[in-house]
């Protein structure tokens, strides 16, 4: 994830901005694992090596959507979506959101999702843009 977004997403956002969304260690590592561990999680190997992961509340909220650099557009982030996709289908869910990265938006878009609003966060004092977006089911 950390080398994703330093790696990955330079044509959006600034260094600091960078640093901000992914330190090199997590600000509150028990409230990451926890986040990474709650509802769906689903992960992508090549050679025995984690190249991407998708995680989705059981609300249909999609928290981290990652693959490595090496793994851009050749699949992998759609097969991990798709999976999520028919995990929300599974539970009857009617809609599925997430705060997506100017990147990700694209790649949302892609797939039937409409952006509800833009949005600043900020982490450690630096201001992020994102996205809110959904999709219906």
């Amino acid at each position: 994830m950390h080398r994703t977004v330093l790696g990955g997403t330079g044509a959006f956002y600034t260094e600091a901005q960078r640093n901000a969304w992914a330190p090199q260690t997590p600000r509150d590592l028990d409230g990451f694992s926890r986040r990474l561990v709650a509802g769906f999680a689903i992960g992508a190997t090549k050679w025995g090596r984690l190249v991407g992961f998708f995680t989705m509340g059981h609300d249909g909220h999609i928290d981290f959507a990652y693959v490595a650099l090496e793994e851009m557009g050749k699949g992998t982030a759609r097969r991990l979506y798709d999976a999520c996709e028919a995990e929300a289908r599974k539970l009857g869910l009617a809609e599925m959101t997430t705060e997506a990265s100017h990147l990700a938006r694209r790649f949302f878009e892609k797939r039937g999702w409409v952006v509800v609003a833009r949005q600043t966060v900020i982490r450690d004092s630096v201001g992020i843009e994102n996205f809110r977006m959904k999709k219906v089911l």
